[in-house]
């Protein structure tokens, strides 16, 4: 289960480098024990790219906040407001960002386990 907690200003969540994913810092707001499922800001530096097509056994929303990200297979670009909604399973990527870009990532369960 995540933390539970109040309102709190996330400026005072420390930017930190995501382990899994060299160009990506992030602001972790709230997760599991284990990592898996959460709720965090990443923030993509310009020029990051990945490789190969993602694919998650968690739902996974995101809301582009700021800048731009361009999905390699579909040939598109998103910009700040876009949102996405993926089940678990659901292909995505890969991705390049140019001039980078800042999200709102929100992770959970494909089944509640209590």
């Amino acid at each position: 289960m995540k933390d539970e907690l109040e309102f709190f200003d996330v400026e005072t969540v420390p930017w930190q480098p995501d382990p899994a994913a060299p160009g990506v810092s992030e602001r972790v707001l709230s997760r599991e024990a284990d990592g898996a499922v959460g709720t965090r800001i990443a923030r993509w530096a310009p020029g990051t790219e990945t490789s190969g097509v993602i694919r998650h056994d968690y739902f996974e929303e995101v809301l582009l906040l700021e800048g731009s990200l361009h999905d390699i297979t579909l040939d598109r670009t998103f910009r700040a407001g876009h949102f996405a909604s993926r089940r678990p399973g659901m292909p995505h990527g890969p991705y390049r960002t140019v001039d980078g870009c800042t999200m709102m990532e929100i992770r959970h369960r494909a089944v509640d386990a209590s």
